[in-house]
């Protein structure tokens, strides 16, 4: 026995009471005879359904309510309930095994779509269908619209993707209701509250993939218990799905339609107060994250969060590099808002806030993006500084990507808009490494002894041990071994003093470099395992590959080629993950010489 409930569609849902009619009628019983009381009605449909091996689905149910009276009687039974809805009473009382349906993969959705084309296909209907698979993303409710359109019209495959292409969600709406996907999902938000809908709306707005409680509770201006529960409502609608970590995703055909349903039904000052209020949430948890980081960096000021905001707590640094590594997605999306908003020092402020987490796991071309974006907002910023510092960091993002000329244009731009010694420090720091890249070392030590000449003056100690750290890592290049080695023990001891352990890192690699350079390899590996230690334990992936691939050198000097090959192996797979092309070919190099270098 089969019943549409038509709990989402056009029209009133089915009552139970007359489903009830229905089936006792299917099974036998005349309507005459049928008792008006719904509950006995229910109870003369158990008697005749106990001991029957029948299949019963109730198709397209709203609640539970409308479920519960047309179970049957006995355990001979099996009963199909589909529903958008999760109806956990079914699973709490009658113990209902749940089965969610999700999205299909792309060989089941090619599937549905060749059984729509007749006839042998051709080459360019198998990479139409081939788009309409990743246009659709898996989506049932999408890719049974389109496969009905091409069934219908066959010759019109390549529009159908051009139209689906250009237009998205747009292009699956229709003036038949049953045909169209905004319809569709719209028969969805009527069960809900309008604090739910009004959720579902702003997810759509949301920068990032996902939406985490926290985010959320910012977005909606709910508290956070609120929050839990809308989002909640919205999963068991199916309107979004919860994922690991206490988040929440929507589709992209989903999230297109709630970001429509947000334009239309949300006035504008309201959407705008929203973006603003979670964009705050990710700038000052950030911000927290990176004093966390890096306590001994150059503070900057923050506006003040939108009321209403609570940035996340961090208790301690292993939380804070989770809490980056989990949302860095979502703080790129929420720059590239902010810019959108005209937030220009929100804008320069996210640039600045991801540098430590930037530089410590490799996002190299991220950290271009961000700071191009900053550069364009600082345009717009009254303080000549912001727009040094923004130069200052793109020459450095261009040089770590070995665009040397682009970078030494970027700082030079910076140092003649630096007001202050602290920027010209900085900016003579990144000057040194830019011209040591193009091994004119004579040039770099200069631009690094007048970086530690600023900073001495300064009363950074900090600054001043990464400056001595760099004039000695230029004299070791240089072969005045003496003047490197005093310079770095020297920065090593300031570093200690003020407990800074990636400073202590850096300069217990250029150590070890100096060590490897006078012949003295177990010494450097010695200094070489305890920057590694320290590398990994602040979670800087970066230092830790070139520890790694100098740790490879000094083994294969002293004959130690497995210790080698082990070191590099790791170092290969590091420079992979973060994008370093040129240094991973160079290790792949050294193992091929070994003989066994992966592919």
């Amino acid at each position: 026995m089969f019943v549409d409930l038509r709990g989402f569609g056009p029209g009133v849902p089915k009552q139970a009471t007359d489903v009830l009619a229905e089936f006792l009628a299917a099974l036998g019983v005349d309507r005459d005879d049928q008792p008006a009381d719904a509950d006995a009605r229910a109870a003369l449909y158990r008697t005749h359904t106990t001991g029957k091996r029948l299949l019963i689905v109730l198709d397209n149910a709203a609640t539970a309510d409308q479920v519960v009276p047309l179970l049957p009687g006995g355990t001979t039974c099996t009963v199909l309930v589909t529903s958008r809805h999760r109806l956990p009473t079914l699973l709490t009382r009658h113990g209902a095994r749940p089965v969610t349906v999700d999205v299909l993969t792309d060989a089941e959705s090619r599937s549905l779509l060749q059984d729509a084309l007749p006839g042998p296909r051709t080459t360019a209907a198998e990479a139409a269908i081939t788009e309409l698979v990743a246009l659709c993303g898996g989506f049932p409710l999408a890719l049974g619209l389109i496969a009905a359109r091409v069934r219908a019209h066959p010759d019109l495959l390549h529009d159908v993707v051009a139209e689906l292409r250009d237009l998205g969600l747009g292009a699956l709406d229709s003036d038949d209701p049953d045909a169209s996907l905004p319809a569709v999902l719209s028969w969805s938000l009527r069960h809900l509250t309008g604090a739910q809908r009004t959720t579902f709306a702003l997810l759509g707005l949301a920068p990032g993939p996902d939406t985490d409680l926290s985010a959320a509770a910012c977005l909606t201006g709910l508290p956070a218990h609120e929050a839990r529960a809308a989002l909640r409502a919205l999963a068991d609608a199916s309107l979004v799905t919860p994922a690991p970590g206490g988040r929440h995703v929507l589709h992209d055909l989903v999230r297109a339609y709630a970001a429509t349903t947000a334009h239309d039904h949300i006035p504008e000052p309201a959407r705008t107060a929203a973006l603003e209020r979670v964009i705050d949430f990710y700038v000052h948890t950030a911000h927290a994250a990176d004093h966390i980081l890096y306590p001994h960096r150059q503070p900057i000021r923050l506006d003040p969060p939108a009321p209403g905001v609570h940035p996340h707590p961090l208790p301690d640094h292993p939380a804070a590099l989770a809490w980056l590594d989990a949302h860095h997605p979502h703080l790129l999306a929420a720059q590239h808002t902010a810019a959108a908003q005209h937030r220009h020092r929100t804008v320069w402020h996210l640039a600045w806030t991801l540098g430590t987490y930037h530089l410590r796991r490799g996002h190299r071309d991220d950290v271009l993006t961000v700071w191009q974006a900053a550069a364009d907002a600082a345009d717009h910023l009254p303080d000549p500084s912001a727009r040094a510092l923004a130069h200052l960091h793109l020459g450095n993002a261009h040089a770590d990507l070995g665009r040397s000329e682009q970078a030494v244009t970027h700082l030079n731009q910076a140092l003649a808009l630096a007001e202050d010694r602290t920027q010209q420090a900085h900016i003579h720091d990144a000057l040194g490494w830019v011209w040591a890249q193009q091994g004119d070392d004579r040039q770099a030590m200069s631009h690094a002894r007048l970086s530690l000449d600023l900073f001495r003056t300064l009363g950074n100690p900090v600054w001043e041990a990464r400056a001595l750290n760099a004039v000695g890592w230029y004299a070791a290049q240089l072969d005045d071994h003496d003047t490197a080695r005093d310079h770095c023990q020297a920065a090593l001891a300031l570093y200690r003093r003020h407990h800074d352990a990636e400073g202590e890192a850096a300069t217990l690699d250029s150590l070890g470099y100096i060590d490897a350079r006078n012949g003295r390899h177990d010494d450097a590996v010695d200094h070489y395992l305890r920057a590694l230690t320290l590398y990994r334990t602040a979670g800087n992936a970066t230092g830790a590959a070139e520890a790694l691939d100098r740790l490879g050198q000094s083994h294969l000097a002293v004959g130690r080629a497995d210790e080698a090959r082990a070191m590099w192996l790791e170092a290969l797979g590091q420079y992979r993950e973060q994008g370093r092309d040129a240094d991973a070919d160079r290790v792949r190099q050294r193992l091929d010489d070994l003989g066994d270098a992966p592919r």
